[in-house]
């Protein structure tokens, strides 16, 4: 009588395992698959989504602020107001540029999921390709720490987040 009350009580535990690991109904569990198993998956409808934006170097994040524009690790970017639109250079420099280094890019074009103003590149005075987002240059804020952080939003009544159309958000 032992046994099969012991492969009972098992078999209840295994299924109350399996049960917790599968979710219940109306719930989403997300995983990522190893990356053979995406490159050999059938698309989805989300896998372009996903896939874009895993390589995009600009997007999308909501932020206290409202919708702004971060880089690909979440981190804020930022427009000073004392740059002039389409002019090529910038106006942060020298001591500027330790508390607000620029947004950089190793590509002709810059990839971006959810951002619509127009993207473009100025020459640094590294000789890196500073990002622009509608003619004006892109900078992060030293003190944001981790992705999310907009402790650079307003600073000095010149500094100001960027919303994915391109404009400041003030």
């Amino acid at each position: 009588m032992k046994k099969p009350l012991s492969f009972g009580f098992a078999a209840l535990v295994l299924t109350a395992a399996l049960a917790g690991c599968g979710g219940s109904p109306g719930t989403t569990t997300t995983s990522t698959p190893p990356p053979a198993a995406a490159s050999s998956a059938a698309p989805t409808s989300s896998a372009p989504a996903t896939t874009a934006a895993a390589r995009a170097e600009m997007m999308v994040a909501s932020s206290s602020a409202g919708q702004i524009v971060v880089d690909s690790k979440g981190m804020s970017l930022y427009f000073f107001t004392k740059d002039v639109k389409d002019s090529g250079t910038s106006a942060c420099t020298e001591a500027c540029l330790a508390a607000w280094p620029i947004f950089t890019t190793t590509s002709e074009g810059p990839t971006v999921d959810g951002v619509t103003g127009t993207v473009g590149t100025i020459a640094s005075p590294d000789g890196n390709k500073h990002v622009t987002l509608n003619g004006m240059p892109l900078y992060y804020y030293a003190k944001d720490k981790a992705p999310g952080d907009v402790t650079g939003q307003g600073v000095g009544g010149v500094w100001y987040l960027v919303s994915p159309t391109g404009e400041m958000i003030k």
